[in-house]
C-alpha cells in the first residue's frame, strides 16, 4: 500500500504529540468511547481490560491525540449518530454504512491504540524492541487508511470492507452491552431498543456466511441472549475465517479508491474451516455465563447443541417471546 496519507502502523507511531488520525502535531484530545454515551448510560467510572488482562483503565480516562480538523469531525458524526439513537432501532437502521464504520472503527482503533501504546511500553521496561507481525501492520494500516474517510477524500469501490448489522434488540433501559475484538477488528453493542454486529474488515465475507439466520431474524426484536449468540457466531467465523482480505488501492488527484476485492476460494480451500463445535461452545459459554450456561450445557449429550437462535431439528428462527430468561 502506498498512499500520501499517514500511516502510523509504518514506523509504529503511537505519540501524544501527534493525531491518532491525521498524524498532524496537536495538544487536542478526544475521548475513544463518545462522551454523550458515557453520559447517557453512566459507565464513564467503569473498568475495561486490556488483552492481557493485567491492565485496565476507567472508560472516560481513555482518550487520544487528535487534531481540531479530527476533533470536530468525529464531533459532527457523534452528533449525526445520537440524533438517530434517539429514534431508537429506525433511525440508527437508516444511517448509512459508512457512517456507523467510522464511529465504530473510531471505539476499535481507539482501544486497539491503547493497546499498542501499553505494549510497546511494557516492552521497553524489559529492553526488548516492540514488533508487529507484517500481517499485522497490513491490517491494522489498511483499517487506519479506511477510518481517514472521515477527513480525507477516500472512496470505496466493489464489495464492501466491512459486514456491518444493525437488529431489534430488548434490553432493560440502562444495560449498556459492549464487546469488541481489537486484534481482528469486530464490534458489538447492545441496548435498548437495538444491537450493531461488525466486522470491520471481512470484505463481507463474514457477513455473508452468516446472511442466512440474518434474514431468518427479520421481523422480530432478539433477546439478548441472541444477541450474544450472533456475535458469537460473527466472531468464530472470523476465527475459522482461512483468507485474508485484499485491496486494490489507488490515489489520483480526486483522492483514494480502496477497491474491496471479492473473496475467494483457491483451490479445494474452502473460504471457511472447519466449525467445530467444541470449540464454539466454549466461546459461547463465555457469553452466556451471565445466564449460568456452561459448555457442559450447550454440548448435550446425544442432543444438538444449544441454541436460541434456531430450533436445531426445523431449523426454525426461535420467537424471542418464548425465551422465559430475564433481559
Amino acid at each position: 500500500m502506498s498512499t500520501p496519507l499517514y500511516n502510523p502502523f509504518e514506523d509504529l507511531l503511537f505519540d501524544d504529540h501527534f493525531c491518532f488520525l491525521s498524524g498532524s502535531l496537536t495538544t487536542e484530545r478526544i475521548s475513544v468511547f463518545p462522551e454523550w454515551l458515557m453520559n447517557h448510560f453512566k459507565f464513564g467510572d467503569e473498568r475495561i481490560e486490556m488483552m492481557d488482562k493485567s491492565k485496565s483503565y476507567k472508560y472516560h480516562d481513555l482518550e487520544l491525540p487528535c487534531s481540531p480538523q479530527v476533533k470536530e469531525a468525529f464531533s459532527k458524526l457523534d452528533s449525526k449518530i445520537q440524533e438517530a439513537y434517539k429514534k431508537g432501532y429506525e433511525g440508527v437502521a437508516a444511517l448509512d454504512e459508512k457512517s456507523l464504520f467510522q464511529w465504530t472503527g473510531r471505539i476499535v482503533y481507539g482501544l486497539l491504540y491503547y493497546e499498542m501504546v501499553y505494549e510497546r511500553n511494557r516492552l521497553q521496561k524489559l529492553g526488548e524492541e516492540f514488533k508487529l507481525s507484517p500481517l499485522l501492520r497490513e491490517r491494522f494500516g489498511h483499517f487506519h487508511l479506511m477510518l481517514q474517510s472521515l477527513i480525507e477524500p477516500i472512496n470505496f469501490k466493489g464489495n464492501k470492507p466491512w459486514s456491518i448489522i444493525v437488529f431489534p434488540l430488548k434490553y432493560s433501559a440502562d444495560i449498556f452491552s459492549y464487546r469488541d475484538d481489537t486484534v481482528n477488528l469486530l464490534f458489538s453493542m447492545g441496548v435498548n431498543g437495538f444491537g450493531i454486529i461488525a466486522h470491520l474488515q471481512d470484505n463481507g465475507a463474514v457477513g455473508e456466511k452468516q446472511k442466512d439466520i440474518v434474514e431468518k431474524m427479520k421481523g422480530h426484536v432478539l433477546h439478548p441472549i441472541q444477541f450474544e449468540e450472533l456475535y458469537a457466531r460473527f466472531h468464530y467465523s472470523d476465527y475459522i475465517f482461512q483468507y485474508k482480505p485484499k485491496y486494490n488501492i489507488t490515489s489520483d488527484e480526486n483522492g483514494i479508491t480502496i477497491e474491496s476485492l471479492p473473496v475467494k476460494k483457491v483451490g479445494s480451500k474452502p473460504l471457511f474451516g472447519f466449525w467445530d463445535e467444541n470449540i464454539f461452545a466454549q466461546l459461547l459459554a463465555n457469553y452466556w455465563q451471565v445466564y449460568g450456561i456452561e459448555r457442559e450445557d450447550i454440548l448435550r449429550f446425544q442432543k444438538p447443541p444449544l441454541s436460541f437462535l434456531e430450533n436445531p431439528y426445523s431449523l426454525d428462527f426461535i420467537d424471542p417471546e418464548t425465551i422465559d430468561l430475564p433481559y
